[in-house]
This record gives C-alpha cells, sequence and structure tokens, in this order.
C-alpha cells in the first residue's frame, strides 16, 4: 500500500510510520504540499481545513491508495487560546476521515505573540531557547514537560484516522 503523506516534517511522517509499520507492503512517500490555510491556523476549521487539503494534495501528487495529512493551530474558548491538531485521511474514491488530539492552553505571552501574526514554530524556538521545537517535541512537548512529544501526539490522531478507516471497510 502506497501512503503519501502531505507533509516532510519527520514528527509527523514518523507519527504515520509509528502507526502503520515498515513491512514489506507499506509504502511511504513525503510531499511537501501547502495546506490551503494561512501558516498559523486560528480555529479547528481551518486547522481541519488544511488537514484535508494536505491529505488529498499528496494523495493526488503520489498517486497512492491513501493521502495523510496533519496540520498543527490553535483555538480560542472561552478567552483560552488552546493548541490543537488535526489529521485528515482520504481514500482514492475522496472518502475522508477526520480526526483531533490533544489540546492545551497556551501560556499567555505565546499567545500574545501568535495574536500578533507571528507563527507557532518560530515563537516556540525563542520561547525554549532551542531550534526546530516543530520538527522536534513540538510545544507540546515543552508545556508537558517532555511526557507528551509531536510524534506521539499525532500518532494519537492517525490511530484515529486509521480505526476510523478499518471500520469504514468493515462495515461497507
Amino acid at each position: 500500500m502506497k501512503v503519501c503523506i502531505g507533509t516532510n516534517n519527520m514528527a509527523k511522517v514518523n507519527a504515520v510510520k509509528n502507526c502503520l509499520g515498515n513491512d514489506k507492503h507499506m509504502e511511504y512517500a513525503m510531499f511537501n504540499v501547502s495546506s490551503g490555510v494561512s501558516d498559523q491556523p486560528f480555529s479547528d476549521e481551518e486547522t481541519i481545513k488544511g488537514a484535508i487539503n494536505r491529505a488529498k494534495a499528496a494523495l493526488l501528487e503520489g498517486e497512492g491508495e491513501i493521502g495523510i495529512g496533519l496540520e498543527g493551530g490553535v483555538h480560542h474558548t472561552n478567552d483560552i487560546l488552546f493548541l490543537n491538531n488535526w489529521g485528515a485521511l482520504v481514500l482514492k474514491d475522496g472518502t475522508t476521515f477526520i480526526a483531533s488530539g490533544a489540546r492545551i492552553p497556551l501560556p499567555k505571552e505565546i499567545e500574545t505573540e501568535l495574536v500578533a501574526g507571528k507563527e507557532l514554530g518560530p515563537v516556540m524556538d525563542e520561547y525554549a531557547q532551542k531550534e526546530n521545537v516543530r520538527h522536534n517535541e513540538g510545544a507540546i512537548g515543552i508545556f508537558t514537560s517532555g511526557r507528551i512529544n509531536r510524534t506521539s501526539m499525532f500518532k494519537h490522531v492517525v490511530e484515529l484516522l486509521i480505526g476510523q478507516m478499518e471500520f469504514h471497510q468493515i462495515n461497507k
């Protein structure tokens, strides 16, 4: 099976590979496709749209059996800015599954930077005094003292997507 992943971000790619495995029947292709949304999605709706767009674009470009898109964003609820993450899995016939994962509130100083127009990745690099936080532990890793990292967070989302796909295939 050829799985087309709509990113080159290794935290996200590893989440997919950790779920689906590395047997000889699996082929993975990564594509640096556009999310079609802003660099910093600011709602569930925008983050979902970005994940779906990435999944569809990767599937089209890679001509595989499934496309997977993973998108991180933020979402205001009750005057709290939460970190959010969404995934989409698209089949060749257009059937689309979506799932969301962990949410945690972001500190006010991070919110201030994002509202001012900055993207979470560079803000986290500066905040944590590290490079490429988005490709490693992610904001979730920083704010959970490493108990959850970006790969494990997105792995949970991919498990939800794969489970929905399997349920759909069994119950067709």
